[in-house]
């Protein structure tokens, strides 16, 4: 899995966001398991050739965000999916500014509505990830 391309100088995203997109996809691709430790923020950071803070940054985004859990024994851990937490209205309003986004520059390139819900349902489809 390509966590983080540092060569990529048209990059829009700051590098902590670039990762912690990636840990994102990833979790909803399958590639981690619920559970499952990651490397530590000096391990990754060495494995990615990126700086400690870098990774820092992107784990306490991810941690924020319900994504990852730390326990001092365990380390750091990908969460289980949840349908019983309560609607995060921020995170509707990140899921409406991003759709916003994408939206725009879909129409500005010329792309049909049509075309651009089948965009949306294949990548939501290659999602595996699911709530308990």
């Amino acid at each position: 899995m390509p966590i983080y391309d540092h060569q990529d100088q048209h990059a829009v995203r700051s590098p902590d966001l670039q990762l912690r997109n990636e840990i994102v996809k990833g979790i909803g691709r399958g590639e981690f398991e619920p559970g499952e430790s990651l490397p530590t923020v000096r391990q990754m950071a060495t494995d990615l050739g990126i700086n400690t803070m870098t990774v820092s940054k992107a784990y306490q985004l991810l941690k924020t965000e319900g994504f990852l859990e730390t326990d001092r024994r365990k380390g750091t851990t990908i969460c289980y999916p949840t349908s019983s937490a309560p609607q995060d209205n921020r995170f509707d309003e990140k899921l409406t500014d991003e759709l916003e986004l994408l939206s725009a520059e879909a129409k500005f390139h010329g792309m049909t509505l049509t075309d651009f819900l089948e965009f949306c349902q294949r990548a939501f489809n290659e999602m595996e990830v699911t709530a308990k």
